[in-house]
């Protein structure tokens, strides 16, 4: 990516209709107007704080967009929570000024793919096969009531912006009723956060019966209600043909799920290809006839060179995890075939339940690593290329890349603000490998959502963060007990 010192960038980044369409889905849903103050069901979203018009001035603008490229010493202009302006030397009276000197400017980060509700398992998948991550999720997820799904989601949404990741995608699949999905959404509401609910089926959900379609019905005509102002989209949470936990889908149930998404027009993302052991899932879903534009491929590690291309066919998109790949030996994501096939892809925490946290930092950090050990190649894959995987990649995989994903006028208010000033960063070198492989979540400055901070000085300002982690330490000592687990 080139480096300019234009005074100004006008105009949107190039667009994929297509996949806007598909997947970012909020005017299809009867999202509200993102220009206006967010409202949810049951209050959750009266406090957060109002969208200001501001100024961030004097900071190394890193625009992520390959034209602009990035702007030493720049300046953003935010106006209800959208993006005027970026340049140097920016006037507007008015606006109040945030000093970004000394501070890496970027689009925040984009998540895609990450179970939220079990986020109050943190660590827990343990050292002998009973505890792994599949028994613990199912063995806790069956006592889950929906006050856990809100507590979870408090937590992994605060941890979110803390780290900087401004959208998630929140893969749910313990909706054990319609309550547990909407006291995960009423979590996610709170937060502030842009992301998309993926709705699922529950922990131990029986393998011949279809996930609750009369429930996502309902949701997805009552969608307003739960969108908060247009900041989450609706999505589903397909199990495909096999889960780790319950094995084998009788094919009459997965396809009723599949195809309930598609007639209601929402979103597919599906686990496939995760372990050498159900390796193909691709290729049948290809010879199905069940890939397409909408579809998002989750881990897909072990992939035949037909089932890149029958991926790269269909527009379909990827996410990966390395973090939880590696640390449940699923293996080595291949990550230079997807992006030389020029699918879209993103990265994802997964579970914190097996990666501990939600570092996006470090999550760029291990995609880079082992892509180039596994390739046996130091530049293989470059810092910058890991940075847009974060951001800009990420958000086209979602559908989501003609809103966010980088810093240009007319898309959305969505901003990190990075101290370079720390010690464990203390000198200025390459921006991008200074984000990849040096920063951590502590170094985040400024977090902004849709013209609306939520971090400052880095400080969580729109959550009590105490409260969030009493309550979620409470919550998991009730489901543990419930669930006689260690």
């Amino acid at each position: 990516m080139g480096t300019t010192t234009q005074r100004s960038i006008h105009g949107r980044a190039s667009l994929d209709a297509s996949r806007r369409r598909l997947l970012g889905g909020t005017a299809a849903l009867g999202a509200l107007s993102v220009a206006g103050c967010a409202t949810t069901a049951g209050g959750g979203g009266g406090g957060l704080p109002s969208r200001g018009e501001w100024l961030v001035r004097g900071g190394h603008v890193m625009t992520m967009d390959r034209k602009a490229g990035d702007l030493p010493g720049a300046d953003v202009h935010v106006r209800d929570g959208a993006i005027v302006a970026v340049g140097n030397g920016l006037q507007a009276p008015g606006a109040q000024v945030i000093d970004a000197r000394g501070m890496i400017v970027l689009p925040g980060l984009v998540e895609t793919h990450w179970h939220i509700w079990n986020t109050i398992l943190r660590s827990m998948s343990g050292a002998e096969k009973k505890y792994g991550y599949f028994p613990t999720a199912l063995g806790i997820g069956r006592v889950y009531e929906a006050s856990d799904m809100y507590h979870s989601a408090r937590l992994a949404s605060a941890e979110a912006v803390f780290s900087g990741i401004t959208f998630v995608h929140d893969w749910c699949h313990n909706i054990r009723t319609p309550h547990h999905a909407r006291e995960a959404l009423r979590g996610l509401q709170q937060s502030g956060l842009r992301g998309r609910f993926s709705y699922g089926t529950m922990q131990g959900h029986p393998v011949d019966r279809p996930m609750d379609v009369a429930d996502l019905e309902r949701l997805r005509a009552d969608w307003s209600q739960h969108s908060n102002g247009g900041l989450l989209s609706l999505g589903v949470a397909w199990r495909g043909v096999s889960t780790g936990g319950t094995g084998l889908i009788k094919a009459e149930a997965t396809r009723e799920d599949v195809a309930a998404a598609r007639r209601l027009g929402l979103p597919v993302s599906v686990h496939l290809n995760n372990s050498r052991a159900r390796a193909g899932g691709i290729a049948q879903l290809a010879k199905d006839g069940l890939l397409g534009a909408d579809l998002q491929a989750i881990h897909a590690v072990w992939v035949t060179p037909e089932e890149v291309k029958a991926l790269a066919a269909s527009g379909a998109s990827v996410s990966i995890s390395p973090f939880s790949e590696l640390r449940i030996g699923f293996g080595v994501p291949p990550t230079s075939r997807f992006l030389e096939a020029g699918i879209p892809m993103g990265l994802s925490v997964d579970t914190t339940a097996l990666s501990g946290n939600a570092d996006m930092f470090g999550i760029m950090k291990v995609t880079q690593n082992a892509e180039n050990a596994r390739t046996e190649n130091e530049f293989q894959l470059p810092a910058r290329r890991v940075l847009e995987l974060a951001t800009i990649e990420g958000a086209r995989s979602m559908g989501m890349a003609d809103r966010i994903g980088s810093l240009v006028p007319g898309k959305r208010a969505d901003l990190i603000m990075v101290d370079t000033r720390a010690v464990n960063l203390g000198v200025f070198t390459d921006p991008a490998h200074m984000l990849v492989e040096a920063a951590q979540p502590s170094n985040v400055d400024t977090v902004m959502v849709d013209g609306r901070i939520l971090k400052r000085g880095g400080r969580l300002v729109a959550v009590d963060a105490g409260q969030v982690v009493d309550e979620a330490r409470i919550a998991l000592a009730g489901l543990r007990k419930r669930a006689n687990w260690w």
